[in-house]
């Protein structure tokens, strides 16, 4: 667990360095995200960003554990 921690941590402080970089990345934008913007009210769900990021952790997590 301590080892887990660490590693999300580290994971977690890269990200944030690599921020002006990452934030180029079309994600939240990719086709099949929901966005409703009307007059005084918007909402975005980003389901298809969702399902990538969960299959490529779901990918990294399967090799890591084998």
């Amino acid at each position: 667990m301590q080892r887990l921690l660490i590693v999300l941590g580290v994971l977690l402080l890269l990200a944030g360095l690599a921020w002006p970089w990452i934030s180029r990345l079309p994600w939240g934008r990719l086709p099949g995200d929901l966005s409703v913007e009307r007059e005084g009210f918007s909402f975005h769900f980003p389901l298809m960003t969702s399902l990538v990021i969960s299959v490529i952790l779901s990918l990294i997590l399967w090799w890591w554990r084998k």
